[in-house]
């Protein structure tokens, strides 16, 4: 299939398998049943300090400039969402001047994501699937801030990090509808694809529902 055929196709498989989730099941898989704000903005506060991380490890070794131009528009957005929920950590009483997210180590998918190698590996896995990821949770977590009633956490997420998280995984859709155009690259690209979404702490819970992406044509 062609490229976008074949990006369309591995966004369609992961719409699918999100459908599947629960309400609040993302953010109960994360957070190990605490679903709370403050220790979800904290445990948001580790993915956006590795995936800034990552993609400006990966950044040097990424030829293409396009490339370059998503991983660099991630390394700054996550920054400054870094920066935005320490702030209304401050603002909802929670003092996280001292506290460090990576404390208790790297997760399992940033050492998955760390050794990528090619460039439609690091992208189909970081901004494409990582960041579809994202939507889901941050979609979750603003319902579960609007019934508490929590209008700064939400506005927070709605206004700034939602969209950007959109931004992030369509621009990356849109380097993979240029790049994969072999199926050795589609293979390759739908692979990190599933590997992120079968690592990611937010979807531990789907485990058994995980299939769908396994039989992308790519041919």
């Amino acid at each position: 299939m062609d490229a976008k055929e074949f990006v369309a196709q591995l966004q369609a498989e992961m719409s699918e398998l999100f459908a599947q989730l629960g309400e609040t099941e993302t953010l109960e898989s994360e957070s190990d049943g605490n679903v709370d704000v403050k220790n979800l903005l904290k445990l948001a506060l580790q993915s956006e300090i590795e995936a800034s991380e990552i993609a400006a490890l990966w950044m040097p070794t990424t030829p293409e400039l396009d490339a370059k131009q998503v991983l660099a528009h991630q390394v700054g957005d996550e920054m400054k969402h870094y920066a935005m929920i320490c702030r209304r950590l401050g603002e909802l009483g929670e003092d996280v001047s001292g506290y460090d997210p990576l404390a208790g180590g790297y997760s399992a998918l940033y050492h998955y994501l760390r050794p990528l190698r090619s460039t439609v590996e690091r992208i189909a896995a970081g901004p494409f699937a990582g960041e579809a990821i994202a939507e889901v949770r941050n979609a979750q977590f603003m319902d579960f801030c609007r019934s508490l009633g929590d209008d700064g956490t939400f506005k927070l997420y709605a206004d700034v990090i939602q969209p950007d998280e959109i931004k992030h995984h369509r621009i990356a859709a849109a380097f993979l509808s240029r790049h994969c155009t072999t199926p050795e690259l589609q293979h390759v690209a739908a692979e990190a694809a599933r590997n992120t979404l079968a690592i990611a702490d937010e979807l531990r819970t789907l485990e058994k529902k995980r299939s769908g992406l396994a039989n992308i044509p790519v041919s």
